[in-house]
């Protein structure tokens, strides 16, 4: 069974959260730090599993644009340059369902490695 697709993608600037509405009423709203970390792209995962690159420094991550790949996925274009990973429906949807679990492992892996969200110093952006 795949996962619904939204009827609903709002970007809430200010707050750095992506929501995600669909027709059952349910919403979920993403922090983009959030969906930065758990990009889809192989920069990000790797090529398979023990590949992946923990993400650190993305606190304070946004997006410059989203566009849409046919009618199964987004492109999140990331104000840090970032912008390799198709989020599918279904990815987003998972994403969604899971944040909490997903979130807490993150931390996990970030206090593991002795990392930060924080960047470590003046981030330039690309314009």
């Amino acid at each position: 069974m795949s996962a619904p697709i939204p009827t609903r993608v709002h970007y809430h600037r200010k707050a750095r959260e992506l929501e995600l509405g669909y027709a059952d009423g349910e919403s979920y709203r993403l922090s983009i730090e959030y969906l930065r970390v758990h990009s889809p792209s192989a920069e990000v995962r790797g090529h398979g599993q023990g590949q992946e690159t923990l993400q650190v420094g993305k606190k304070d991550v946004g997006l410059a644009n989203i566009t849409p790949v046919g009618r199964y996925a987004i492109k999140l274009h990331f104000d840090d340059g970032h912008d390799s990973g198709l989020y599918s429906w279904d990815y987003l949807y998972d994403l969604a369902i899971n944040a909490a679990r997903y979130w807490a492992d993150y931390l996990r892996r970030l206090d593991a490695a002795g990392a930060s969200r924080q960047a470590l110093g003046i981030e330039l952006k690309q314009l």
